[in-house]
């Protein structure tokens, strides 16, 4: 019987290996590689962003101008075969500025819906504080169920559908924070921070004569994206993992810091963000590392601490993982 030489090689390999070595491994580094050729980001900060994409998920940057958030949203969006729509919040913006609204036809004497600019399947809401409370209430139930509701009638999203939110938290003249129930509707919130001195310098190099942007080309396409997606689900989670998980997000709840402590929602978010952040180590099952790397970005921003602060919501996240036992593999 004839065996061509990568069966051989597979044969050869450990169980372990050959069980649980994931097949989606070349597909997420070619998306790594094409984001990264646009912006200067952390690989960690950046596997949170891919994460949140493939749990079917959204992102809350936040962090001060400049730093390069518009920029990752949308090289992350050229980097995909899927439509990309831009929202610049302001606070006279209208929740039908978003999700679209019913326009009388004469022609056919009936009320057609107008799509929004939600309707896309990468969605860069710029500047999410400066929109009015009412604004902001229009995207929970696009967030949360990919759907719009209009005169009675439920337009469905397509998929897949990926908010990218960004906000200042040093500039407050103007904005409206965000309410709990908002911020638990973002899977993950991250702060990209400055970037070291080399990669400052890199930052300039690819400015000099031209838009780093125009460098990047699509990688994937979006059944592809949709593949990744229930790769990300079918993810293994063990039950000492799962407890590992509990503990943490109960901890929160009796913190002498935390007013609000982190949902069972926020629970299952942890769950579906190392779940992903697995199949983008090229894992089929999750580890406690796993765990550790999505818990400050998944559970800081769902935190109500007594001085409403984000830095001490931080603090209490590092706290209490330092606190609960971690199961061993």
């Amino acid at each position: 019987m004839h065996i061509d030489e990568a069966k051989r090689t597979q044969l050869m390999m450990p169980i372990s290996e050959v069980v649980l070595r994931s097949p989606y491994h070349e597909s997420i580094g070619r998306l790594i590689t094409a984001v990264e050729r646009a912006v200067v980001i952390q690989p960690c900060k950046l596997k949170l962003i891919l994460a949140a994409l493939l749990a079917r998920g959204h992102v809350l940057l936040e962090d001060v101008p400049g730093i390069g958030k518009t920029l990752a949203a949308k090289a992350l969006a050229r980097s995909v075969h899927a439509t990309f729509k831009r929202i610049q919040c302001t606070p006279d913006l209208l929740p039908s500025d978003i999700t679209g609204s019913a326009i009388y036809n004469q022609r056919e004497q009936q009320f057609d819906f107008v799509p929004g600019p939600i309707f896309a399947n990468v969605v860069l809401v710029d500047e999410i504080n400066r929109a009015s409370p009412r604004t902001q209430s229009s995207l929970l139930e696009c967030m949360e169920e990919s759907q719009v509701t209009c005169d009675g009638f439920t337009h469905t999203l397509d998929q897949p559908f990926l908010v990218i939110a960004t906000q200042n938290p040093v500039e407050v003249a103007g904005t409206f924070p965000l309410p709990e129930a908002q911020l638990d509707r973002f899977l993950v919130m991250i702060d990209l921070g400055y970037p070291e001195f080399e990669d400052e310098v890199i930052i300039l190099e690819r400015e000099e004569h031209a838009d780093p942007l125009d460098s990047v080309e699509p990688v994937l396409g979006l059944g592809d994206i949709l593949h990744l997606q229930e790769a990300a689900l079918a993810v293994d989670v063990a039950r000492p993992l799962k407890e590992y998980m509990v503990r943490l997000v109960a901890a929160t709840r009796v913190h002498p810091e935390v007013v609000l402590g982190v949902s069972p929602r926020g629970g299952v978010a942890l769950q579906r963000c190392a779940q992903a952040l697995a199949l983008i180590h090229d894992r089929t099952f999750v580890t406690a590392d796993d765990v550790k790397r999505a818990a400050p970005a998944v559970m800081a921003h769902r935190l109500l601490t007594r001085d409403r602060r984000s830095e001490t919501a931080r603090q209490v996240v590092t706290h209490v993982m330092s606190e609960t036992s971690v199961p061993v593999d």
